[in-house]
C-alpha cells in the first residue's frame, strides 16, 4: 500500500492543533494596510480555526484523515 503524500501547499498554510482542529492565518493582511484601522490590523494578526465544513478536506490534504 502506498504512502499518503502531504499536499505541500496545504502544509504551508494550515497546522493541526492538539485537539485535532485546523488552524489557519487570516486573509487580507499582505497589502493595502493604510485603508485598515489599527483594530482591524491587530485582529488580522491573530490566527483562527477552520470551519468544520472545510476541515475534512484540509485534513486529507495534510495526510491526517
Amino acid at each position: 500500500m502506498p504512502k499518503i503524500r502531504t499536499k505541500k501547499a496545504a502544509s504551508k498554510r494550515f497546522t493541526l492543533t492538539g485537539t485535532g482542529k485546523v488552524k489557519r492565518n487570516r486573509a487580507k493582511t499582505s497589502h493595502l494596510k493604510f485603508n485598515k484601522s489599527a483594530k482591524t490590523k491587530r485582529r488580522l494578526r491573530r490566527s483562527t480555526t477552520l470551519k468544520p465544513a472545510d476541515t475534512k478536506g484540509v485534513k486529507r490534504a495534510l495526510g491526517k484523515g
